[in-house]
């Protein structure tokens, strides 16, 4: 999502570039060149509400809800291998403490053993951390698909030469008579079907 601020740039930088290169870099006034309020007038530019769209498309809820339970899983079963961890130490050290062990070795394969659950721990919870991350990006792509496909289709019957998005206030100003947020939502939510719907 970072990107669309970048895209946003690019494309404003674009079009200023298109306008100022039809105007020749001399002050010269030629028939083709035009103030660019006059040359721009002609394209038809709307927006997208990014931080809107993602608050009420269907699908970004969804992904949203069940990657916030795939995590909470997560830490809830590494939480729990935690406590086992720290009542097999503190049961280790009390019967160290308490001289149960009947040799020193006996202790040393006991003190391996909390060791190895430890770092067994500690790989688990990275690879945890991985898988999530993974998932998370794929998701991710799935929902940036969807937009695109939509927004494509969307604009086939629309014609605009631009859609740009607005994220936080990346623009200094938008009327908004371009904004079609909502347009885009109903869209895609009409389109999309959840899990349970299936």
């Amino acid at each position: 999502m970072k990107n669309y601020k970048r895209i946003t740039f690019v494309l404003t930088a674009i079009v200023s570039l298109v306008i100022f290169a039809q105007c020749g870099m001399n002050n010269q006034p030629t028939n083709n060149c035009q103030p660019a309020t006059e040359a721009a007038a002609g394209i038809k530019v709307v927006y997208v509400d990014l931080d809107s769209l993602m608050a009420n498309y269907n699908l970004a809820k969804d992904i949203n809800k069940e990657m916030m339970r795939k995590e909470e899983d997560i830490k809830l079963k590494i939480t729990e291998k935690v406590k086992t961890l720290q009542a097999n130490q503190a049961d280790f050290e009390r019967k160290y403490k308490n001289n149960v062990y009947a040799t020193p070795e006996r202790a040393q394969q006991e003190y391996n053993r909390i060791v190895k659950m430890e770092q067994e721990i500690a790989q688990y919870e990275q690879s945890m951390a991985v898988e999530f991350e993974k998932e998370g990006t794929a998701k991710n792509q799935a929902l940036r698909d969807s937009i695109s496909k939509f927004i494509k289709e969307y604009n086939a019957e629309k014609g605009y030469d631009f859609i740009l998005t607005r994220i936080g206030d990346n623009f200094l100003y938008a009327n908004e008579t371009l904004n079609i947020t909502k347009e885009v939502v109903d869209g895609l939510n009409s389109r999309y079907k959840s899990p349970e719907e299936k």
